[in-house]
């Protein structure tokens, strides 16, 4: 049996509490693994390694099972009581009729980025699609009562990330979620949402029609099946999905309980970058990104801030070749920057000063540059050129 969108159930599957399990491949056993509940994906990473398969377990006596660091004896009975094979049958049925992709942990497609954090979702259940380009990805979130101001900075960051090539990842909230997915929307680039409910349900419902434009621009995911409603509960727990998928986490606007904040504190322990923008100095909708600047996150106002901390992990290392290789097109003003780089390298001060464009104008293009992997930023805000003509 092979188990995804608009494929059949196998009739080995029509069994009983336990009763087909030995026959379950070892994806399916994954996948039947994670509907258990009481099993987080620690204790389920734990049973992995100790056991070696997904299928081992459901062939594993409770003693052994708890001999598992991190499975208590509640957890190994409700492995044990759990109807796996008529479960899976069920969450493949819906899944399939709902016109979702389930990614099981394991599968070549499930997100390289998120599969590496501490308790990586068992199951991501997909409407849309995902392409390679996500692993380039930035979440933006922030306040659900934002201020026209937030939601303009987010808007116009996330619409700027998304115009050279990074994927948008939040969490389809109102407020400042809702503004980054619009701003890379509007810009006609890829947005993740990751939802705190089954994908059969819309939380906000007025941001249905958002959704299914995200769903056609990337993608929704959740890794709660059909049917889940969105519960208070869910949403902390969706958060480290958030910022799994992404290479750093961009705050606009949070108090000091602020769901964005978990969020924060997720890319922290995932070893992400995390940006915070400033705000007015006593307004309570700008204290929790002020505690992170304080704390440590990067002061960022503007999309060239992020990438130019995120260049090393969106780009190649400096290309050296044996024999000279010609550069990729470059517009009239690339071009000029990069022709001033060929006696070696020079700061941006020089850069501006010989080039005779404004300040903003060279670090933009700079930040282009070092995208395409032409140029390479050292230390002090100098720069030297990579490839050679």
């Amino acid at each position: 049996m092979r188990l995804g969108r608009g494929r059949g159930v196998a009739p080995h599957l029509e069994g009983g509490l336990r009763q087909g399990a030995e026959q379950l491949t070892e994806r399916e056993a994954r996948w039947a693994l994670g509907l258990v509940p009481r099993l987080g994906g620690v204790a389920l990473a734990g049973l992995l390694e100790s056991l070696g398969s997904a299928r081992a377990v459901w062939s594993a006596p409770a003693e052994r099972l708890m001999a598992t660091p991190g499975v208590t004896r509640a957890t190994a009975a409700a492995i044990l009581a759990f109807p796996c094979v008529d479960r899976l049958r069920e969450d493949a049925q819906r899944t399939a009729e709902a016109g979702l992709d389930a990614l099981v942990w394991g599968d070549a497609a499930y997100p390289e980025l998120l599969a590496r954090i501490h308790s990586p979702p068992p199951i991501l259940y997909l409407r849309g699609r995902l392409l390679p380009t996500d692993a380039k990805a930035v979440a933006l979130v922030g306040a659900r009562r934002s201020t026209a101001y937030g939601e303009g900075v987010a808007r116009e960051m996330a619409g700027e990330l998304a115009r050279r090539g990074v994927t948008i990842v939040s969490g389809l909230a109102r407020g400042i979620d809702a503004a980054a997915h619009r701003g890379a929307l509007e810009a006609g680039g890829r947005t993740l949402a990751v939802l705190g409910s089954g994908l059969d349900t819309i939380y906000p419902p007025e941001h249905r029609a958002m959704a299914e434009e995200i769903a056609g621009a990337g993608g929704l995911l959740s890794e709660f099946p059909i049917g889940t409603p969105p519960l208070r509960l869910n949403f902390p727990r969706r958060n480290r999905i958030i910022s799994g998928l992404s290479l750093g986490v961009v705050v606009v606007e949070a108090g000091v309980a602020s769901g964005a904040l978990i969020t924060a504190h997720h890319a922290l322990e995932q070893g992400r970058e995390v940006f915070a923008v400033p705000g007015r100095v006593h307004a309570r909708y700008s204290e929790g990104c002020h505690r992170l600047i304080k704390a440590g996150a990067a002061l960022v106002d503007c999309w060239e801030d992020v990438l130019a901390e995120l260049i090393p992990q969106l780009t190649p290392p400096c290309r050296t070749r044996p024999e000279p290789q010609p550069i990729p097109a470059l517009a009239a003003e690339e071009r000029r920057l990069f022709e001033l780089l060929a006696d070696g390298p020079l700061q941006i001060d020089a850069l501006i000063a010989r080039s005779g464009l404004p300040s903003g104008r060279v670090a933009a293009l700079m930040v282009g540059l070092e995208m395409k992997g032409v140029v390479r930023q050292q230390g002090g805000k100098s720069f030297e050129a990579c490839t050679e003509e």
